[in-house]
């Protein structure tokens, strides 16, 4: 998915850390704008351009391109509940995002590169596909290669429990439920996304 200008840049455009990045002084710098005169004071923005703003947030931070992400607001639309709650469960359910919250990588760009490289398998087979929709029941193991990742070694050891649909065992982790509204990012405001794919 490509990303318009260095991360930096479009996290603070956002004032958000939409990449999981790990740096000193990150809250700081992301009150910041981007820009020269960032600090000056904004127009107040239209209600289109908060959801718009939403949209493109949740879309970063899952590495969705915009068909992917358009998909799954329309497969959403079709499933039982609220529709930005199962939208929001579809994109938590894609293998990158799986991995990342399982803590085998320490940044979602990181564990879309590691399944794109083969590290990663599901059920015993390499998926090398990012989108990749887990279920419960599904198992997901990172490869020998992998494991040897000083970065990954030192997610595995110092992240907290994954969230309630998964679990996690060494190396091995396994889908156990759905995401629940609580799983989601809490700066991501689902109802806003729908409301700008349903003007």
């Amino acid at each position: 998915m490509a990303i318009h200008g260095p991360k930096w840049k479009v996290m603070r455009r956002y004032g958000v850390n939409l990449f999981g990045t790990r740096s000193a002084g990150l809250n700081k710098r992301l009150e910041v704008p981007p820009g020269q005169h960032g600090r000056r004071r904004a127009r107040k923005p239209s209600e289109y351009s908060l959801q718009l703003r939403e949209k493109q947030k949740a879309r970063l931070t899952y590495g969705a391109n915009e068909r992917q992400f358009r998909r799954a607001y329309e497969r959403a639309l079709r499933l039982p509940g609220r529709t930005g709650e199962a939208m929001m469960g579809l994109l938590e359910r894609r293998l990158d995002n799986a991995v990342y919250r399982l803590g085998f990588a320490p940044t979602r760009p990181m564990a879309r590169q590691m399944v794109n490289h083969g590290h990663v398998l599901v059920n015993g087979r390499k998926v090398s596909i990012p989108s990749y929709e887990v279920k419960p029941g599904d198992t997901i193991t990172l490869g020998p290669k992998a494991q040897q990742i000083p970065d990954v070694q030192e997610a595995i050891a110092g992240n907290p429990p994954p969230p309630s649909w998964l679990t996690r065992a060494g190396t091995e982790g396994r889908v156990t439920g759905t995401p629940q509204p609580q799983d989601v990012e809490p700066y991501i405001q689902p109802q806003r996304i729908v409301e700008y794919y349903s003007r």
